[in-house]
């Protein structure tokens, strides 16, 4: 048995211009795709999803970096899965396929450990 701790990795989520600039029809499809990468990452073997968090309502348009859209906070047992959870930005279709989610989304993972304050 390992004693190996899991990483501790902050997925930093912006959603971009081509979204906002989506019919209803496909930005309806992007949430679809939105979902399904989202469950992507959970179902990662290992992945365990800590939180989230969504600044919709106090952001307004796109994210072009910090301060992002929107935030899942993971342990995730090594670099691998973290490459394999972005990689789910990459090969996630949108609709009918023309396009994949990271035409409207983009993600960086910020990678760590767990803070433990010692007593």
């Amino acid at each position: 048995m390992s004693d190996k701790k899991p990483l501790r990795v902050l997925f930093c989520i912006a959603i971009n211009q081509n979204f906002f600039d989506a019919s209803a029809a496909e930005a309806k499809a992007v949430w679809a795709a939105f979902g399904e990468m989202w469950r992507g990452i959970e179902a990662l073997p290992g992945v365990r999803v800590l939180g989230n968090m969504d600044d919709d309502q106090a952001m307004v348009g796109a994210s072009n970096g910090w301060p992002w859209t929107t935030y899942l906070l993971a342990d995730v047992p090594d670099l691998e899965r973290v490459h394999a959870a972005c990689n789910l930005f990459r090969t996630t279709p949108v609709g009918d396929g023309t396009h994949r989610l990271w035409r409207y989304c983009r993600v960086e993972a910020r990678t760590g450990r767990e803070l433990i304050i010692q007593a």
